[in-house]
């Protein structure tokens, strides 16, 4: 193979996890192997200069190398995350500072609508304005069978997917200008929806008639809308989901490239979506899936 060429199915892990489980929300800290941000990989080139993020979610995960990107593009960044994943944030932040941006720690419970709508003002104040908007927070548990769906589990799914989303849009979209993105976390789910996962597919499907609803509306006044729809990706909340020692142990192995994908790896769409390159760009859905066709 040309020594230039990367081999997909070998970049990440490609070996079995080890068994672990964490109560919700997870951490970054206990998980084996840690998850790969982009911190050691990532190379900005400007693409971002001067943009002003909101990423919810943003202190783990896929929100974590988002905010990692953004930054070494050259974006100042807030990231929205709940009081006990304090730790985590900070490692965020001092990603993002250590890009040279501006890094801000908005601590609350998106379910919350008092707070979900602040933290739009919170970011313009802290930033000087808001014109990237990143919906990524979300919640999933597992579920041993639909007769066994638990009403408060359900219900945080709900609120924190589509309520807790929503309020932030809301808020943020009356003074968005012309140019400003909004991108929402979907999932492969949306489509291919597993019965243990029944609640969260659900809010996934929803976000995705959220983000092509929202593009019509917002054409017109030059906001694009869209989503990326992650598969089998290594984050805090897959060790939180509930899931037994095989599930957890295979974790992404159905992939047709054999692994759980990294958060680094979709770093990328979130960047490209945002940037000027995607000024066509509204409306889709971006699969980052393994193969996993949505």
């Amino acid at each position: 193979m040309t020594d230039s060429l990367t081999d997909p199915r070998t970049v990440h892990r490609s070996a079995e996890f080890p068994a672990q489980t964490q109560h919700q929300p997870g951490k970054t800290e206990p998980m084996n192997p840690t998850p790969d941000h982009g911190e050691e990989t990532y190379r900005g080139s400007g693409r971002l200069d001067g943009r002003r993020a909101l990423i919810t979610g943003g202190d783990s995960g896929i929100g974590r190398a988002v905010a990692i990107a953004f930054a070494r593009e050259g974006a100042d960044v807030a990231i929205v995350h709940q009081d006990e994943e304090q730790d985590d944030a900070d490692v965020t932040l001092d990603q993002v500072r250590a890009a040279g941006r501006t890094g801000v720690s908005l601590a609350g419970d998106l379910r919350d609508e008092a707070f979900a709508t602040s933290i739009v003002e919170k970011t313009r104040e802290a930033l000087g304005g808001l014109d990237t908007l990143v919906l990524n927070a979300g919640y999933q548990h597992d579920v041993a069978g639909f007769e066994s769906l638990d009403t408060e589990k359900m219900r945080r799914v709900f609120d924190t997917n589509l309520a807790g989303m929503l309020f932030t849009a809301r808020a943020a979209y009356p003074t968005l200008e012309p140019g400003s993105s909004i991108i929402v976390t979907a999932s492969i789910q949306a489509y291919n929806p597993s019965p243990g996962l029944i609640d969260y597919a659900m809010t996934k499907a929803a976000q995705v008639a959220f983000v092509k609803a929202l593009a019509e509306e917002a054409g017109p006044r030059g906001i694009r809308v869209n989503a990326v729809a992650p598969g089998p990706i290594w984050t805090p909340l897959i060790p939180a989901t509930g899931w037994g020692e095989e599930r957890v142990r295979t974790f992404g192995q159905d992939a047709p490239l054999g692994r759980a994908g990294q958060p680094a790896e979709l770093a990328g769409a979130y960047v490209y979506l945002a940037s000027d390159e995607a000024t066509y760009t509204s409306g889709a859905v971006l699969p980052v899936t393994g193969g996993k066709a949505l």
